[in-house]
């Protein structure tokens, strides 16, 4: 699978069913070259004027089920933090 074939993709969480957002960006170990973790990129608040919300992080062990048009992941409602990450972008 190529990248921007997996940035297409929804990603929703099978606890609640929600739609978290779009892949952004992906976090990969540059000594291994595996994937560490997916980074959903959250929209700015208003046009992206005034302000944007913090990316979601999602390890690559919480990837449920990659889909032909979802990407199913494992987040308990705690562990929705908006974090942000250095990532490897493509």
């Amino acid at each position: 699978m190529r990248i921007s074939e997996f940035q297409l993709k929804d990603v929703v969480s099978v606890s609640d069913g929600k739609k978290l957002g779009n892949i952004g960006d992906i976090d990969i170990d540059l000594n291994t070259g595996k994937i560490e973790a997916v980074v959903i990129s959250r929209p700015g608040k208003v046009l992206g004027l005034f302000g944007k919300e913090e990316d979601i992080v999602i390890p690559w062990k919480h990837i449920v089920k990659i889909g032909e048009d979802v990407i199913l992941v494992q987040v308990h409602q705690e562990s929705h933090q908006l974090e942000s990450a250095e990532t490897t972008t493509f």
